[in-house]
């Protein structure tokens, strides 16, 4: 099923994130601006199960950070930020196999702080929200 998916994502434009650490290991994720908006995709494989056979919410919750992250560094132009927050809330389960999809929309940005909230989503229903805080870091520490 995983490489359906992924067939399915490059042809509609998607493109791998360059990772490493420990995204590297949930991952591979994925990427697209459509309109301007950062759009990013995950596909829920069999590494990313819980004892129920579903998506574990830690992936979720990691998809949410990584994905709010990357949308506060890219409004602020810095480099390095760091989570201070993040609020998860779970709403439905997510199956092993469904493309997970995050749109993260900034609230508010200040100099130090930037305010991010996410739905994650598969197909069309709603996996998780999460809200976050990012610290802008100063010289990239």
């Amino acid at each position: 099923m995983p490489d359906t998916a992924a067939e399915k994502l490059k042809a509609s434009g998607w493109t791998i994130v360059d990772t490493t650490g420990f995204i590297s290991l949930v991952g591979p994720l994925w990427q697209r601006v459509v309109d301007g908006v950062h759009e990013y995709a995950l596909i829920a494989q069999d590494k990313h199960h819980n004892r129920r056979g579903l998506v574990q919410g830690g992936l979720l919750m990691t998809f949410a950070d990584r994905t709010c992250g990357m949308t506060a560094r890219f409004v602020s132009g810095r480099p390095t930020l760091a989570t201070v927050q993040l609020d998860t809330h779970f709403v439905d389960s997510g199956k092993i196999g469904e493309v997970l999809l995050s749109k993260p929309r900034v609230v508010r940005a200040t100099r130090s702080l930037i305010f991010v909230t996410t739905e994650v989503t598969a197909t069309d229903r709603c996996i998780a929200t999460a809200s976050g805080v990012f610290k802008v870091l100063k010289n990239d520490t």
